[in-house]
């Protein structure tokens, strides 16, 4: 008994020392590893003249709220169907060249509706309709002329900028309740390899974790700083609701398109004249010898086109455009379609276990044949 007694108590004695130790390791940032590797960067403090999280919160909303709009359209009725009604969410901002504000939403909230069937209600309750409307479906953008100085605009904010882990706010009407607004981080950038409308083929999205559901589509995405950082358009959802994965068209793509709609009437895009695979699989990678999972891998090269005129062939994975590395076929869609047509551009490949060169001049996307994809 004695015995069994002192036993007990060196048991417990260890346990307890165990415990200390373990929790000294790992209050000093322990690992389990023998050696440990090199320290993280430390984060930056916290500035105590700051403002408390939700006090910043609350003076964006205040700045942003009178310039969010909700969109309503009735589209056009499809052959032997009735008109289609949409809504969404808007953002009013200042444009050069134009007269008034500019109402900043989603192509497919507005489809091909008039401007007389276009209804933009502002956050004070007036509903007001568009002189005009410029529309670009290739990504997805639609600006709706409010022929009126006087109403509130933020401004566009450099999307280039944009951090993962960046504080975000997003604005628009889910399910049609007006002026809600949801908070959450960056959860990535650059997001291009998701499924949307087939129309929409210019993917270079902000994902956030921030709530966006139906009705939210042509919202903005707004930093602390109060800008638009961008225009929301899609979800992620198995169940058509939000899951914690939305996407945003940047605003730097949205002044290019801007831009151009309201200088020229219309965007033009340099084009290739190729299909290319949604992914590289690592298998298929590794099959033509390359040693990591980038580039665009050719399907199929359309007769007639730029890329058949430069000797592109199936099988062939561009990886580079000019100087610049391309990690899927989505990137390379984005940087031929920013480019001007007749415009002659290098092309490194891979083809048959080696590097090669072709030169390219691109094509016109808007006189491409109508078997081109890219």
């Amino acid at each position: 008994m004695r015995k069994h007694l002192i036993l007990t108590l060196l048991c417990a004695v260890f346990a307890f020392l165990g415990g200390v130790t373990a929790e000294v390791f790992l209050s000093n940032g322990g690992s389990a590893s023998a050696q440990p590797g090199p320290p993280l960067p430390p984060v930056p403090p916290l500035d105590p003249n700051e403002k408390s999280l939700p006090d910043r919160f609350q003076a964006v909303i205040k700045q942003v709220g009178p310039s969010v709009v909700a969109v309503d359209a009735v589209r056009p009725p499809a052959p032997g169907s009735k008109p289609e009604e949409e809504s969404g969410s808007g953002v009013m901002v200042k444009l050069p060249n134009t007269k008034g504000v500019v109402v900043v939403t989603n192509n497919h909230v507005v489809g091909a509706a008039q401007p007389n069937k276009v209804y933009v209600t502002l956050s004070d309750g007036r509903i007001v309709q568009p002189a005009r409307i410029w529309a670009d479906p290739e990504s997805d953008i639609s600006l709706l002329n409010l022929e009126d100085d006087s109403l509130p605009v933020i401004p566009l904010g450099d999307s280039d900028r944009v951090r993962r882990g960046q504080w975000v706010l997003a604005f628009g009407s889910p399910f049609g309740l007006n002026q809600t607004v949801t908070h959450g981080i960056i959860s990535a950038t650059n997001r291009g390899q998701i499924s949307l409308g087939s129309t929409i083929r210019i993917k270079e999205f902000l994902q956030t974790d921030a709530a966006i559901n139906p009705g939210s589509s042509g919202g903005p995405l707004v930093n602390l700083d109060g800008k638009v950082i961008g225009i929301n358009t899609a979800i992620a959802s198995k169940s058509g609701s939000n899951s914690g994965v939305s996407f945003s068209i940047p605003a730097n793509m949205v002044k290019r398109v801007a831009t151009q709609l309201i200088d020229k009437g219309v965007v033009t895009r340099g084009y290739l004249g190729v299909q290319l695979a949604s992914t590289l699989e690592p298998a298929e990678a590794l099959r033509l010898g390359l040693t990591h999972v980038s580039g665009a891998l050719v399907e199929i090269v359309h007769p007639s086109t730029p890329a058949e005129a430069a000797g592109l062939r199936v099988g062939d994975v561009v990886l580079k455009l000019e100087d610049v590395a391309i990690k899927d076929e989505n990137h390379l869609i984005n940087l031929v379609c920013a480019l001007p047509p007749g415009q002659r551009v290098r092309l490194t490949i891979w083809r048959d276990r080696k590097l090669q060169a072709l030169d390219v001049t691109l094509g016109d996307y808007a006189t491409r044949g109508r078997t081109g994809k890219q």
